[in-house]
């Protein structure tokens, strides 16, 4: 599980963002992910565990 993650993957998330999108982009992994808004671009750090947690999808970068 601790190479289910790559950086540039897209995941769809259980909860929208506010701007309506689902999909966010990962920017960055460790023990914190920092993530994109695929809808209006926003970047967010989150702890990989509530990543782990509410991740419904995983579409692999080309």
């Amino acid at each position: 599980m601790a190479d289910r993650f790559d950086v540039g993957d897209i995941i769809k998330m259980k909860k929208p963002h506010p701007c309506g999108s689902q999909e966010w982009e990962i920017l960055r992994v460790g023990a914190d992910f920092r993530l994109k808004c695929m809808g209006c671009g926003h970047q967010i750090m989150v702890p990989r565990k509530l990543v782990e947690k509410n991740t419904r999808q995983i579409t692999k970068k080309a």
